[in-house]
């Protein structure tokens, strides 16, 4: 029934839709030109994992607009140095990047002697790695992709903040930030055991706030919804599922890394300075929780 019928947004005037466009255009450029204006991470040194496309990159852009140094990785060396380049061609000097496979401890280790060797330590952490190699009901997921799933998407963020402690210690506090997802407040039917490992991220943000708040060290989730990115193309991209997706939003359109790495920008930045151990929802309005 649902399949059948139109999106909200397929069914909008000409004018109505590309007035959407242009508006959340115009908030997109006001958000850039504010931020490079007034850089609330002035001095900060964050890390980004799985940096170089998507959500990830969104972040680490906006971290690097807002005035913090950036280190952002990824399995691949040629996508470290495609990324690096292009945010130093946009003006964005403040940047390094090294391989990383969060789920090997030297592959961490080399992650934080990075942040130490080109900008003198770290106050800022955001774990956004994440491994889905199956798709299905969560009870029909293989045990070696639930391993898997569970390793990389909860496991490495375990350890990368606690590998992450010694140094937001030494600088006296800092910010942690978890990258989860919608689906672990509403699990995705056919995303069954990636959705339960970004519920326990959920559990992670608060059980880990709850230890730290007395440090000085601030942790917090994101939870997207639908972004437009190669992770979500078999949603965003073919007519039916895109249109599917939209009916789900109110906004009537698909959320932008952009728009992603805002949200993380405020929670690291002294704005947030009394929030800690929460999950923003980015979903355009897509109902999670009441």
């Amino acid at each position: 029934m649902i399949v059948g019928k139109l999106s909200i947004l397929s069914t909008m005037t000409g004018r109505n839709a590309k007035a959407a466009i242009n508006l959340t255009t115009s908030v997109s450029k006001y958000s850039t030109a504010a931020s490079m204006a007034n850089p609330r991470l002035a001095g900060k040194v964050a890390i980004v994992t799985a940096s170089t496309d998507g959500i990830g990159f969104g972040i680490a852009r906006r971290l690097l607009r807002e005035g913090a140094s950036v280190v952002v990785s990824s399995r691949k060396q040629k996508n470290v140095d495609e990324a690096v380049k292009a945010l130093q061609t946009e003006g964005l000097k403040s940047v390094t990047g090294i391989v990383c496979h969060v789920g090997k401890k030297d592959d961490r280790s080399k992650l934080f002697e990075e942040a130490k060797k080109k900008f003198g330590g770290l106050d800022i952490l955001i774990s956004n790695a994440a491994a889905n190699p199956t798709v299905g009901p969560v009870l029909d997921c293989e045990e070696d992709a639930w391993d898997k799933i569970f390793d990389i998407n909860v496991k490495s963020a375990y350890l990368l903040s606690q590998e992450a402690l010694p140094l937001l210690r030494k600088r006296g506090g800092g910010s942690i930030v978890y990258v989860a997802s919608i689906a672990g407040l509403q699990p995705f039917p056919l995303l069954g055991a990636y959705s339960v490992s970004k519920t326990a991220l959920l559990g992670l943000t608060k059980a880990a706030a709850q230890t730290l708040a007395s440090e000085n060290i601030r942790v917090n989730c994101l939870a997207p919804g639908v972004i437009k990115t190669k992770f979500a193309q078999a949603i965003t991209e073919p007519e039916t599922s895109r249109d599917v997706a939209l009916q789900s939003i109110p906004m009537q359109r698909f959320g932008t890394p952009d728009e992603m790495g805002g949200v993380v920008a405020f929670l690291c930045s002294d704005d947030a300075a009394y929030i800690t151990g929460e999950t923003i929802v980015a979903s355009g309005g897509m109902q999670s929780r009441l």
